[in-house]
């Protein structure tokens, strides 16, 4: 086994611990919930291939659905996530997602935040959507996936610049 396969199953137990050890259990105001599980999706490598991905963000989901006891809605909003990547990181890197040579650790923080942003927002969208499913609560949605959008993007951030950033 190399490196990086060691790598993204040591970095798929940890966010999975701390997801539901202790991310499930903060609920903020009633809208404010962190999912910091997404992660492993964002930095999963860019040279892998899409199958994989999609099959272990199915995983992912799923283990967090089974330890939250809900139902699929993060399996769903996970698969979700991994397939829109590729667009995400087209839209947010460019020529480097073309020519397939982004480090995240070396990547612009501007670059970073958008595809962390976009990529936040659309698992939170389909993931409360899911979770609520009437559109007579479209208001519920939209607070929710607002304000655990913003949370989950700066907690996402920062761990990111925390384990990724080169040290200077």
């Amino acid at each position: 086994m190399n490196s990086v396969a060691g790598l993204n199953i040591v970095r798929f137990v940890l966010l999975l611990l701390v997801q539901v050890m202790i991310c499930n259990h903060i609920d903020l105001f009633g809208y404010i919930n962190p999912y910091i599980y997404i992660i492993f999706i964002f930095l999963f490598p860019i040279r892998e291939e899409r199958l994989v991905l999609l099959l272990v963000s199915f995983l992912l989901g799923m283990l967090v659905d089974m330890f939250s006891d809900s139902g699929g809605v993060h399996a769903a909003a996970a698969v979700c996530l991994a397939y829109a990547r590729p667009i995400l990181l087209k839209n947010s890197f460019g020529m480097q997602y073309e020519h397939q040579s982004i480090k995240f650790r070396n990547t612009d923080m501007g670059s970073l935040i958008t595809y962390i942003s976009l990529g936040t927002v659309i698992h939170h969208l389909v993931l409360f959507s899911l979770e609520i499913f009437n559109i007579s609560n479209i208001i519920l949605i939209v607070q929710k996936t607002l304000f655990s959008s913003i949370f989950t993007i700066i907690l996402s951030v920062l761990i990111i610049i925390l384990f990724s950033r080169n040290k200077k």
